[in-house]
C-alpha cells in the first residue's frame, strides 16, 4: 500500500466523524470545514500535498452546482422578475464591496492575486467559489479560508441578530420531495457530466453552470412532487470533496499569508454585513416588507441559514428571490473574472 493511500485511510474516516460531529453541533457548513481540517493537518504535518481523485472531484463539484440551481425551479420567472431591480441594487453593493475589497487586498499582499482577492471576498455562494478559483487559476486555498471565515460569522450572527426583528407570521411548513432511482441515476449523470455539456457549448466555469443550468431545465420538466435535489450522501460526498481539495492543498507558507491579511479578512466581513443591512433599510419602504424579510434577502451569503430563517419566520417570496438574483450575478461576475481583471488593469494603465 503505498503513503498517499494510507494517509486516505486516515483522512476520510476521521472526515466524516468529526463532519458529523459537527453537523450534530450544527456548526455551519460542518462537512466541508471538517473536511478542511482533517485533510489540512495531514497535509501539514506529511509537509506533502494530499491528492484528490479528479473523477470523485468532478462529481463533487457538479453536486455543488446542481445544489445551487435548486432554489431557482421553485421561485416562478414573474416573481423574478418583479424583484429583478431592487436584486440587481442589491447585488451592485455587495459586488462593488467584493471586487473594491478584493483588489485592495491584492495590492496589499504581493503573494494574493486580484482574482484570489476577489473570489475571497465575493459575498454568496461560499461553496462555489473555490472551485471557481481552481478554475481560473486563483489560490483556492486562501479563497476557502476567507469564504468559511465569512459563513462561519454571517450563519452564527443571523440568529441572534433577526431575533430582535418581528416576523410577518408564524412560519411556514416545510414540504417533502419523492425520491426514486431513477431520479438518483439522472443526478449522479448530471453531476459527473454537466461540466463536459458546459465546455461544448462554452460555458464560462462550466463546471459549476453546466450542472446547474441542465438542473433548471430538467426539473421544469419534472411532474409536480419529484426534484433532482441530491440525496444526503451524494450532498455529504460533495462538500467532503471541496473540504479535501482546499485542505489537502494547504501548506505553512498559504496559512502565513492568510494570516497576515486576517485583520483586513475581518474588517472587510463587518462592512460587508454593516453595508447589507443598511442596503436593507430602503428596500422595506420599497417592496412593503419587513425588515425581518430585508435583512434576510440581502444577507451577505450562509443561503441555507437564510432559507431556513425565511421558513421559520414566514417571510415571502422576497428573500429567496433577491438572494437568487445576486447568486446569478455573482455567478456570472466569478466566471468572467479574468477578462473582468484584464479591463481593469487595461483602464488602469491608461490612466
Amino acid at each position: 500500500m503505498n503513503k498517499v493511500a494510507t494517509r486516505w485511510l486516515i483522512v476520510a474516516p476521521c472526515s466524516f466523524v468529526l463532519g458529523a460531529l459537527f453537523a450534530w453541533w450544527n456548526v455551519p457548513a460542518a462537512w466541508i470545514l471538517a473536511a478542511i481540517i482533517v485533510s489540512g493537518a495531514m497535509a501539514l504535518i506529511s509537509g506533502k500535498e494530499l491528492p484528490l481523485n479528479e473523477g470523485f472531484y468532478r462529481f463533487g463539484r457538479g453536486i455543488i452546482g446542481m445544489l445551487a440551481a435548486l432554489p431557482l425551479v421553485g421561485v416562478p420567472l414573474g416573481v423574478l422578475g418583479g424583484y429583478l431591480i431592487p436584486g440587481l441594487l442589491v447585488s451592485v453593493v455587495t459586488l462593488g464591496i467584493g471586487i473594491g475589497g478584493g483588489l485592495l487586498l491584492a495590492s496589499r499582499e504581493k503573494t494574493v492575486s486580484p482574482e484570489t482577492g476577489i473570489l475571497s471576498m465575493l459575498a454568496g455562494g461560499s461553496s462555489i467559489m473555490p472551485v471557481l478559483a481552481r478554475e481560473v487559476g486563483a489560490d483556492f486555498r486562501f479563497v476557502a479560508l476567507a469564504q468559511y471565515l465569512r459563513l462561519l460569522v454571517v450563519s452564527l450572527s443571523l440568529p441572534l441578530i433577526t431575533a430582535l426583528f418581528s416576523t410577518p407570521s408564524s412560519g411556514s411548513a416545510a414540504t417533502g420531495s419523492n425520491q426514486v432511482w431513477y431520479l438518483m441515476i439522472a443526478i449522479a449523470l448530471i453531476a459527473f457530466f454537466g461540466e463536459k455539456i458546459g465546455r461544448l457549448v462554452r460555458l464560462p466555469v462550466p463546471s459549476v453552470l453546466g450542472p446547474l443550468l441542465i438542473t433548471v431545465g430538467v426539473s421544469l420538466l419534472l411532474p409536480d412532487g419529484f426534484t433532482l435535489t441530491p440525496p444526503d450522501l451524494f450532498r455529504i460526498l460533495a462538500f467532503l470533496a471541496i473540504g479535501w481539495m482546499c485542505g489537502g492543498a494547504l501548506s505553512m507558507p498559504a496559512l502565513k499569508a492568510f494570516g497576515r491579511q486576517l485583520p483586513a479578512t475581518v474588517t472587510f466581513i463587518v462592512v460587508i454585513i454593516g453595508a447589507c443591512a443598511l442596503t436593507a433599510w430602503p428596500l422595506t419602504h420599497w417592496l412593503d416588507i419587513s425588515y425581518f424579510e430585508a435583512y434576510l434577502a440581502t444577507s451577505p451569503g450562509a443561503l441555507e441559514t437564510v432559507l431556513a430563517l425565511s421558513s421559520e419566520g414566514g417571510a415571502g417570496p422576497v428573500v429567496v428571490a433577491i438572494q437568487l438574483i445576486r447568486l446569478l450575478a455573482v455567478l456570472l461576475i466569478a466566471g468572467w473574472l479574468p477578462q473582468l481583471i484584464r479591463l481593469i488593469t487595461r483602464r488602469r494603465d491608461k490612466d
